[in-house]
């Protein structure tokens, strides 16, 4: 099959190769999918790159998210599920072997059902960015009803963000820093949108929430937002972080203020999320879809050839949107 990998760390036009590798066979509990369309998120480049650390495996065929058709199992699983479309999250957590290449083994486990009306781009931008905003919205509970503030909601998973807690019930406040992003974020549903290079943030929160401020907030900056998401944050309130610009970043976190507000300040990475939380957020993004309320930007498709081209654009930040590389365009139809 073909695939893009890697054998070294390094810049991606460096280091990325496309070849001929040998097709995965799925073992018991697994399934090979032929992958229509993969999903680049951050945690891709920043494996390539070093950021996470040494190399793992010899090789390396990156991407955790894509969405593609069941084309064989191993044992254990039903055999019903051949033809079927499906999304894939962490297809490459603790695998060499991600969704960048025409075929991937990955557990039954980590597949879910795609509806005929939801298309494969749409299925491959979830994984990642949905089941991140999922946790840091609903690890402390229900949304309906609550006030949120999602930092920087024209991102991938502040998209996200926005969309579930929309379809949740809440009511919900974003920042941006370009006046561009303002119609996709008021698109995704946000009552409220603060451009941080032009308004005081936690006094517009304040000013808006009559002085309780948010219930949650869903943090991509923490080292710069931390003054103002505290400041914004009602009693009781949970700081959910899921990012961070360098590796050996360091929090400074105001103590008392945050003892006297009963503050929960909480650090997500997606790959540690407990088993329940994801099979919450499966469920709740599959009603979300079905209801036609979780709708990601598309911001560049290219094919598996120019895959360095769309790490460099992620990297970069030179999109908005997600960045995917198309595989095959005319998967297998189901029986």
């Amino acid at each position: 099959m073909k695939a893009a990998y890697y054998e070294h760390q390094g810049t991606a036009l460096d280091v990325l190769k496309i070849g001929d590798v040998p097709t995965p066979v799925p073992g018991p509990g697994e399934v090979r999918v032929r992958v229509v369309i993969s999903g680049v998120n951050p945690s891709d480049i920043k494996g390539r790159n070093g950021f996470k650390g040494p190399m793992p495996f010899k090789r390396i065929i990156p991407h955790q998210d894509g969405a593609g058709v069941i084309e064989s199992v191993g044992e254990g699983v039903s055999e019903a599920s051949i033809g079927e479309r499906v999304w894939m999250f962490e297809a490459q957590n603790g695998r060499p072997f991600g969704t960048a290449a025409q075929f991937v083994v990955l557990p039954a486990s980590n597949v879910v059902p795609l509806a005929d009306h939801v298309s494969f781009e749409t299925g491959a931008s979830l994984g990642i960015p949905a089941l991140t905003a999922h946790y840091c919205l609903f690890a402390d509970g229900e949304l309906s009803g609550k006030r949120v503030l999602v930092q920087g909601g024209a991102g991938v998973v502040g998209e996200a963000a926005i969309q579930l807690a929309k379809w949740a019930g809440a009511w919900v406040a974003t920042t941006i820093r370009h006046a561009d992003d303002c119609a996709t974020v008021k698109a995704s549903g946000a009552d409220l949108v603060i451009n941080m290079r032009e308004e005081n943030v936690d006094a517009t929160i304040n000013a808006a929430t009559h002085g309780r401020g948010v219930d949650r907030i869903v943090e991509v900056d923490p080292i710069a937002n931390l003054d103002i998401d505290t400041a914004c944050l009602a009693k009781g309130g949970t700081i959910s972080i899921y990012a961070v610009t360098t590796p050996d970043a360091v929090l400074s976190v105001p103590v008392m203020k945050s003892m006297g507000n009963c503050s929960v300040l909480r650090f997500v990475l997606v790959y540690n999320i407990p088993n329940e939380a994801k099979r919450r957020a499966i469920r709740d993004v599959t009603s979300c879809l079905a209801r036609g309320a979780y709708r990601p930007t598309m911001g560049l498709t290219v094919p598996l050839e120019q895959i360095a081209q769309a790490h460099d654009a992620l990297d970069a930040r030179g999109v908005k949107g997600k960045v995917l590389v198309s595989i095959d365009s005319s998967p297998p139809a189901r029986d």
